[in-house]
């Protein structure tokens, strides 16, 4: 046992809550990298995207694998736009405008799409242009995935983000490197409340995200069905 930790010996109590508040963060982050691929697949199987799929990275840390995730995000973001933009340029302004009125039949909306998209792929299914009305009027891309990516990025800014995603034992040493008696009391404090305060807001977040994806990948097993 370590000097500090016979002067202070609540702090192994500390260390294991770090580890397993890193793991059930890895956790979230995981779930949520399967959530991103499952509407990527969706994103290029109907809608003629290109994006590609993303993994986790087992040597790399938890800053580096929150840069790949918010990554594919602001494409799918992206592409969800020029789907707006598409539909804004082809279509009349009163068709467009039914494509946001809440009053308007969803079958008529998806109607409405469906006609565009076979002119911009050649060929359009109905599940490509449900897909395309889901995720333009729901709020995945205007709510959900900014404020997930906003987290994300907060998560890698913070003392959370050197941390090895799964090298724990050098990523707990990464934060108490030389560190002893009341500093490193202190710093595993801290380290431990950050940990709570970005963990409940991720996994709050990181819910309503994968809710989204899972009411449009849904839908499309239905079609397919």
């Amino acid at each position: 046992m370590a000097l500090s930790d016979l002067l202070y010996p609540d702090n192994p109590k500390r260390k294991q809550e770090l580890i397993h508040l890193h793991q059930e963060l890895l956790d979230c982050m995981s779930t949520n990298f399967r959530a991103t691929n499952e509407l990527v697949g969706v994103l290029n199987e109907h809608l003629g995207c290109t994006i590609s799929h993303i993994e986790m990275r087992e040597s790399s840390t938890v800053k580096e694998n929150c840069d790949i995730i918010i990554q594919v995000m602001n494409e799918i973001q992206h592409q969800v736009q020029k789907i707006d933009s598409d539909m804004k340029e082809k279509l009349e302004p009163v068709l467009y405008q039914k494509l946001y009125d809440i009053k308007e039949p969803e079958l008529e909306k998806i109607a409405i799409a469906h006609k565009v998209f076979s002119i911009i792929l050649g060929e359009a299914t109905s599940t490509a242009a449900m897909v395309a009305i889901k995720l333009l009027g729901s709020n995945l891309l205007t709510f959900t995935v900014s404020k997930l990516t906003g987290l994300l990025a907060q998560i890698g800014a913070s003392v959370l983000g050197g941390i090895s995603i799964t090298i724990i034992g050098l990523g707990l040493e990464m934060i108490l490197h030389a560190i002893l008696g009341a500093v490193e009391r202190n710093q595993l404090l801290t380290a431990v409340r950050s940990y709570e305060k970005h963990l409940a807001e991720f996994k709050a977040a990181s819910e309503k995200y994968q809710r989204a994806i899972h009411e449009v990948t849904s839908l499309v097993r239905q079609q397919v069905q």
